[in-house]
């Protein structure tokens, strides 16, 4: 095959029209590279579902290809559905220290870390494969050890940023590799996927360090307790307060089964620099005065068994919320998350403590690049096509139409749906088809196995109940024996329903009776005949659809 009729197929199995789920395929001949293995948290009509993680079965039908799984970065929305991936598609894992250290203990947990090849690697290095190499890209975060990824291929390098912001004055230090970016920008970049979360907003994201400044304010006026919130994978941000409560002489203890996963991560591997004798465990909070104590916990999106929720509804083993305490909720509600954030506040509010968030205070930055941020990116990388990754339709309209400003004509950006293949040569861009790329939920300890129809019945059940209806017939005769018995559950309580469920009885024996009549003995005829009764009959005296369940014994 020619050089110039080569192509590299972009497969976005998640990530695309949705925040999370993260995860992207690329294919060269024999063989292909995966980018992030992230899960999602459920929508609100996911009834039950605990997470949400991409559909694989493209690449179990082509696993003999499947090269290995490159991380960016150690969020659950990139990392989050390695252990369930794992199980399927047993392949090498790339990342650098701190990401694979968040790995380890997820693998752990799940009894897949003997059994799972990680490989760890640091910024500027390259992964050699037979057609394709893998370079990785230092870049900035909201968590530490956070890359770019750049492949190199035969007909070019295609370069996904990850997750990025451009932070001059990082915790660590650390600048994002601006120059590399150049460099291959000088080249010459075939393709650039890149972040889209905040394409909305103008400007450039603040600086992770004008949080600890807030921090240090905010501190220094605390009179009592102080207890802060926010995501455990934020090491920088648990850096900053741990560093504002070493300046005011206060203790650090951790509340929270991720946040001491990380806090204890990040603390073996380096990325967290604590001074001798400043954490405490959490149970021994009480044995120092409240005005020299700080908390860092999980619960910034108000879930409800987190540590901050359960110690706002005062079902915390070890932490009781006092008048006096100063609480700071250091994150932004997630869309979607809002309403528990507010439920969480109004409930510290209504114990005493002083609540302080975002609207308040400069207690959060972002860890995405903004408008002028993506601008620099884009100018620097200069790529001949473009794919919008990293959020919902409205986000990845929008940065197709800031590149498009920059200079790059329309027909050189797409913007791509999860499954569609987006086949990339040395000159065009275009979609071919499309494969498998749905949801697979995880509910308990069942992956996949709850579907649309589970979901279907689920909510049929939250928002109309359930009537049950028993009735005993006698085999040889087709005959009632015992019932029709109704037990109604999320419909209406029966003792307070009584005239309703009598005339529900009367219905049914008139069905049974005219089906023996009839000598009809077939179960799923019976069945059938009462649902249809009942559902008329309910509708026209409730206008309500419970689900019906006929049970019919034979003696």
């Amino acid at each position: 095959m020619r050089r110039d009729k080569e192509k590299i197929k972009i497969i976005p199995l998640g990530g695309l029209n949705e925040i999370g789920k993260n995860l992207t395929a690329f294919e060269y001949k024999n063989e292909i590279i995966v980018i992030d293995c992230g899960l999602k948290f459920p929508d609100d009509e996911m009834l039950g579902i605990d997470v949400v993680i991409p559909d694989i079965s493209y690449l179990l039908k082509n696993q003999d290809k499947v090269k290995g799984i490159f991380l960016t970065h150690g969020h659950e929305d990139h990392i989050g559905a390695l252990p369930y991936i794992l199980k399927q598609l047993n392949v090498p894992v790339y990342g650098t220290k701190l990401t694979l250290g968040i790995v380890e203990t997820k693998l752990r947990e799940h009894g897949l870390l003997s059994s799972t090849k990680l490989r760890c690697v640091r910024p500027k290095d390259v992964v050699k494969l037979e057609n394709l190499s893998v370079e990785f890209i230092r870049i900035s975060h909201s968590i530490a050890d956070s890359v770019a990824i750049a492949i190199h291929t035969p007909i070019g390098i295609i370069l996904h940023t990850g997750d990025f912001k451009i932070d001059f004055t990082p915790i660590d230090g650390c600048v994002a590799d601006l120059t590399r970016f150049a460099e291959l920008g000088k080249k010459g970049v075939i393709a650039m996927l890149a972040d889209s979360t905040n394409v909305e907003r103008k400007g450039y994201t603040m600086s992770e360090s004008t949080v600890g400044e807030a921090f240090e304010n905010i501190f220094s006026q605390a009179k009592g307790r102080i207890i802060v919130a926010t995501f455990a994978s934020n090491v920088h941000r648990i850096q900053q307060i741990i560093m504002a409560a070493e300046k005011f002489e206060r203790k650090v203890a951790v509340s929270g089964r991720s946040m001491e996963n990380i806090v204890a991560v990040a603390t073996e591997l380096g990325y967290l620099n604590v001074k001798d004798g400043i954490l405490i465990g959490i149970e021994d909070i009480n044995r120092y005065p409240d005005d020299k104590i700080v908390i860092i916990t999980t619960g910034s999106q108000g879930e409800p068994m987190s540590a901050l929720s359960r110690m706002a509804a005062s079902e915390h083993k070890k932490v009781n919320i006092e008048k006096g305490d100063m609480v700071i909720i250091s994150a932004t509600p997630i869309p979607g998350n809002e309403k528990f954030v507010f439920k969480v506040i109004n409930q510290l509010f209504k114990k005493g403590a002083e609540v302080i968030y975002e609207s308040l205070a400069d207690v959060h930055v972002s860890g995405h690049a903004c408008q002028e941020e993506l601008k620099l990116m884009h100018t620097l990388v200069k790529p001949k096509f473009f794919m919008p990754v990293h959020g919902e339709y409205r986000h990845l309209k929008q940065h197709a139409e800031l590149a498009i400003k920059l200079g790059l004509p329309e027909e050189n950006v797409v913007i791509a749906n999860n499954g569609e293949v987006i086949e990339v040569s040395r000159d065009s861009i275009r979609k071919n088809g499309t494969i498998i790329a749905g949801h697979v939920f995880v509910d308990g300890l069942g992956v996949g196995d709850v579907g649309n129809i589970v979901l279907r019945d689920r909510r049929h059940l939250s928002q109309d109940g359930i009537l049950t209806v028993v009735v005993t017939i006698e085999k040889e005769t087709g005959k009632v024996v015992a019932g029709p018995d109704i037990i109604s559950r999320g419909f209406v309580y029966v003792r307070e329903s009584e005239d309703l469920i009598d005339e529900a009885k009367e219905k049914v024996r008139n069905v049974l009776k005219e089906c023996e009549a009839k000598h009809i003995k077939e179960w799923a005829t019976i069945k059938s005949s009462v649902k249809d009764v009942l559902r008329m009959f309910l509708y026209e005296k409730t206008k309500r659809n419970p689900m019906i369940l006929p049970i019919i014994v034979e003696v």
